[in-house]
């Protein structure tokens, strides 16, 4: 083998997922006589993975057949073959792949030999099926794979810019190969199906590094399995990409700017905190500043920031983690949530001690944030002298540009808008096409409320009065609430009347 090999990356296939369409391009004959095997495709240039890149005859074979500009990666010759035989042969279509597991003894619901069962989930079709799964699921920009089983089929729905999809329904018999295979990969008990389960693996796909969190249930026909995808890989947005208006970024950003004091981010669950948290770190970022991350899981990669990962299975918990890293020296403190008193009070001595915490809380509105904390037991005394400021978020879905249309709203929309009627407007939808999957919406964009502390909410929030009281105080102050901003984003024709009220109540 050349000198010229040495300069070409390695590639480990056992974990890496091969884009259908790719192994399209090279036929099964020539991929096992030049033992190479295509991983993907960027407009005219094929990736593949080869187990000699000095073979100049091979490339140059690979080159002339696909008619791509050809890239290289190097993985070894047991490997190549292996993933030859676990992609072809097997079917590139979910009907195919259905067709070829059915002629397959399957009858392992029972079996408690680990062995076994392992030897049936190594068969090609049915890695070939939790592939194809995954990989639909990164093509849909899914954040969650649901497997489903009901009493006569297998449902497979997508999270797609917060909604679910139904994407596949597969035959009942193959739903218990295809979770033993996910427990393979994710490292969880394959015999064990009457207790829920918490498990993870990554991937390789494309160009993309993708981590997997999986987690178990059972249910009355069987382990439901979701996939949380948290694709690492992709830049996550600046602050001013997130959808902010002009006055709220121009809040935030000095809210971010101080010295000293907790910074809390609320919302549900999937309203893209983590995103803003680290959007703003981002801002904060710099080598003279200290700046440490605890989390669960880590989400993101952020060059020049620390970031660790709390353990329960060790007793590394928020709170025991939090008083660690005030053992590190920082200036910058982001904790990914406050989950119970504990976190909480130490948070907020550790703003009072002259650090920047930045945070995030399940509360509807900003202002419920200040009563969550002193239910959670911590002084008002305390909240007042340390809290900055709270943002509250939403993500609504964006008003898909490929099959946008303009409309006349109802004279109902005029009184939701709090619109003249005299005043006549145009409003836009999406009437549903292929890129959306028929939604009428594609990609997601925060709405956003931000209450900045001044002197009578501090008043308010150590005399303990009610959220509403506080609410309104904030609105008397300026702040623009979710609902208005959501409005606004709707008339610009960023997204429908329909969406903000869906995900504000």
């Amino acid at each position: 083998m050349s000198n010229l090999s040495s300069n070409i990356p390695m590639i480990d296939l056992s974990n890496y997922i091969i884009d259908p369409e790719a192994l399209k391009s090279i036929p099964e004959e020539l991929a096992r006589e030049y033992k190479v095997i295509p991983l993907f495709r960027v407009r005219d240039t094929l990736t593949v993975a080869i187990a000699d890149p000095s073979d100049v005859i091979a490339i140059d074979k690979v080159r002339a057949v696909t008619g791509c500009d050809i890239q290289t990666l190097m993985a070894s010759e047991d490997e190549i073959k292996m993933a030859i035989d676990h992609n072809y042969n097997v079917g590139a279509s979910l009907e195919q792949i259905i067709k070829n597991l059915k002629g397959m003894d399957f009858n392992i619901e029972k079996i408690s030999d680990a062995n076994r069962v392992q030897k049936i989930v190594e068969e090609p079709p049915i890695i070939k099926l939790v592939n194809l799964i995954i990989y639909q699921a990164l093509k849909d920009r899914a954040s969650d794979i649901h497997i489903e089983p009901t009493q006569k089929k297998v449902n497979v729905r997508l999270r797609i810019d917060g909604v679910l999809h139904d994407v596949f329904s597969l035959p009942l018999e193959i739903h218990m190969p295809m979770v033993c295979r996910i427990k393979v990969i994710s490292r969880l008990d394959i015999v064990e199906s009457r207790r829920p389960q918490d498990g993870h693996f990554y991937m390789r796909v494309g160009q993309r590094d993708v981590d997997f969190r999986v987690s178990t249930l059972p249910l009355a026909f069987g382990e439901k399995v979701v996939i949380r995808i948290l694709d690492r890989s992709t830049a996550f947005l600046t602050l001013d990409k997130l959808g902010f208006s002009e006055e709220a970024l121009k809040k935030f950003e000095s809210m971010i700017k101080k010295p000293y004091g907790i910074i809390l981010v609320t919302g549900p669950t999937g309203s893209g905190k983590t995103s803003t948290l680290y959007a703003a770190l981002s801002r904060l970022n710099s080598r003279d500043k200290n700046i440490v991350t605890l989390e669960d899981p880590r989400e993101y990669i952020l060059e020049g920031i620390n970031q660790a990962e709390i353990n329960t299975a060790i007793d590394f918990t928020f709170a025991n983690g939090l008083r660690s890293i005030l053992r590190q020296d920082p200036d910058i403190i982001m904790i990914g949530e406050i989950r119970d008193t504990e976190t909480a009070q130490i948070a907020i001595r550790s703003a009072l001690t002259g650090h920047l915490v930045l945070s995030s809380l399940h509360t509807n509105d900003a202002a419920g944030a200040i009563t969550r904390l002193i239910d959670m037991g911590v002084e008002p005394f305390l909240i007042a002298s340390s809290l900055i400021g709270v943002l509250a978020q939403r993500l609504v879905r964006v008003i898909c540009s490929n099959c946008k249309q303009q409309y006349q709203p109802e004279e109902e929309v005029y009184n939701k808008l709090s619109l003249d009627k005299d005043n006549r407007i145009s409003l836009y939808r999406g009437k549903g096409c292929i890129q959306c999957r028929h939604t009428g919406y594609k990609g997601r964009v925060g709405i956003f409320e931000v209450l900045v502390m001044n002197e009578h909410l501090r008043e308010l929030t150590t005399k303990n009065r009610p959220t509403i009281e506080i609410q309104q105080a904030a609105e008397q102050a300026g702040m623009i609430t979710l609902k208005q901003d959501g409005y606004d984003k709707v008339m610009k024709g960023i997204t429908t009347l329909e969406e903000v009220l869906r995900v504000v109540s």
